[in-house]
């Protein structure tokens, strides 16, 4: 777990680890959630990073009689 101190403009580094794990880089935006008393940064991947992550999914479900 990382310790970090907020700026007197409440601004915090996430430390390198963190920002290695997630793959973050420099200008990419995340979104900011209060929950339960915590503060959560949750990275924003881009739209055309997405394409293809469904790849191989299988769609074969059985469905009802009344769908098509």
């Amino acid at each position: 777990m990382e310790v970090v101190t907020v700026s007197p403009k409440y601004q915090v580094v996430i430390p390198l680890s963190v920002r290695r794990s997630l793959g973050l880089k420099p200008g990419q935006k995340v979104q900011v959630v209060l929950y339960d008393n915590r503060i959560e940064l949750i990275p924003i991947v881009p739209v055309k990073k997405m394409r293809g992550f469904l790849r191989g999914i299988d769609t074969s479900i059985k469905r009802d009689d009344d769908r098509v």
